[in-house]
């Protein structure tokens, strides 16, 4: 066999045979160049209707990238044919190794691709020795392919949050399938204007069946579920609520404590150091820290309140019926009129018109932990990629890494 014969079936490039190949060095690489030309009789089919087309429009030289052999970086110089087909006029010639218009072989594309799923686009390049736009765009078109428009078919639960996209507050918001564990949407901005395309997306028809949307209290998701989804209940998340109630009460509080005892220096320093203390579940604190945190609770009554309060209001997303929850709710209420306290009283004030959100957990025990988890991932694919300039390669790397799971 010959060295042309025996090169042309290893490559694969079916269709073509190896009319020469040669070395050519290239700064401080060695280059293999091969050069292929149709093969006779074999049968060629048109790119746009796929028949059979006997008669040839045109010949182009074109210069393509394959996987390197050896080390050696491969450069084929083939012959391409545009078809004079009948049905679709003058039309590339399909190839199973080759895409229309692309100057890198298939193969080459998918190592590129599987490279860009573990690793940085600009790393990947480099790897296979080409521009980051090549690869950029390689990885984008693979991505496309293999994920296709969004199935929003069956849906019924979703969790939707916020995460930082840019410096400046700059925002992006994502909507996850709560029992399938996948990304649905992404897209640029938290206003109820920039997530309204996600529900044009959903349809009427798949906005009526959706049952429970987990989010926290951001007043854009709620007014855009509820004009949208009118069979779905707003569950809002319990990490979301206390976490505002720690920044809110908790540390207003404790910096008014601390302000009053600023002639005591022992006493404020103590008071001053016990935000995470005062933050974390009693449940997780080490024996040391429960015995500052008693201590710091016996020296300030109002911090002894707002903490106590804090615990109350953590329970009402474990009451078991609605009836319970009311009581819980109405007392908790209550006692934070009675306390006297300004920055309680006031947060009590702001969180009643969100009781249903919270009364909602007692029918759908739905959070947005799943989000956050996700939330976490799409920091690291950001920077794995030191950030990234195009929103939509990006949202198509998020919803790559979430596939989600089977029902």
């Amino acid at each position: 066999m010959a060295d042309g014969d025996c090169i042309a079936q290893l490559g694969g490039w079916v269709g073509y045979r190896v009319e020469a190949w040669w070395h050519e060095q290239r700064g401080e690489r060695r280059w293999l160049a091969v050069k292929l030309r149709p093969a006779p009789g074999e049968v060629r089919r048109c790119s746009g209707c796929g028949e059979v087309v006997a008669a040839i429009h045109d010949r182009t030289l074109r210069r393509i990238r394959d996987l390197p052999v050896f080390g050696a970086p491969v450069e084929l110089h083939v012959e391409r044919l545009r078809l004079a087909c009948p049905r679709c006029g003058p039309r590339l010639e399909r190839l199973e190794w080759l895409d229309p218009h692309c100057r890198v072989t298939r193969r080459l594309a998918d190592s590129v691709a599987r490279l860009c799923a573990v690793t940085s686009v600009l790393h990947a390049a480099r790897w296979h020795g080409i521009d980051w736009k090549t690869a950029k765009a390689i990885d984008f078109r693979a991505l496309e392919r293999r994920l296709g428009p969004v199935d929003l078919d069956g849906v019924r639960r979703l969790a939707m949050d916020e995460f930082a996209i840019q410096k400046g507050h700059r925002y992006a918001t994502v909507v996850v399938d709560a029992e399938r564990k996948r990304v649905l949407w992404v897209g640029r901005g938290r206003s109820r204007a920039e997530v309204r395309p996600f529900f044009d997306l959903l349809g009427p028809a798949r906005c009526a069946r959706i049952e429970a949307v987990a989010m926290d209290m951001n007043t854009a998701y709620d007014l855009e579920v509820r004009q949208h989804c009118p069979n779905a209940r707003v569950v809002y998340d319990l990490f979301h609520v206390i976490a505002k109630y720690g920044r809110e009460v908790i540390g207003r509080v404790r910096v008014d404590a601390a302000n009053r005892l600023r002639h005591d220096k022992p006493a404020r320093k103590v008071v001053k150091r016990a935000h995470w203390i005062l933050l974390r579940n009693p449940e997780q604190l080490k024996e040391a820290e429960q015995v500052r945190l008693d201590e710091v609770l016996a020296a300030n009554q109002s911090l002894m309140a707002v903490y106590v309060m804090k615990e109350q209001l953590k329970a009402l997303w474990t009451v078991p019926t609605a009836w319970a929850w009311r009581r819980a709710w109405t007392q908790w209420l209550r006692h934070a009129r009675e306390s006297g306290i300004p920055a309680l009283m006031h947060f009590a004030k702001c969180l009643r018109p969100y009781w249903r959100g919270i009364l909602s957990r007692v029918r759908w025990p739905m959070h947005t932990g799943l989000v956050e988890g996700i939330n976490n991932r799409i920091k690291v694919i950001k920077r794995i990629a030191y950030g990234f300039r195009d929103d939509a390669y990006f949202f198509l790397k998020i919803r790559a890494a979430f596939p989600g799971v089977g029902r």
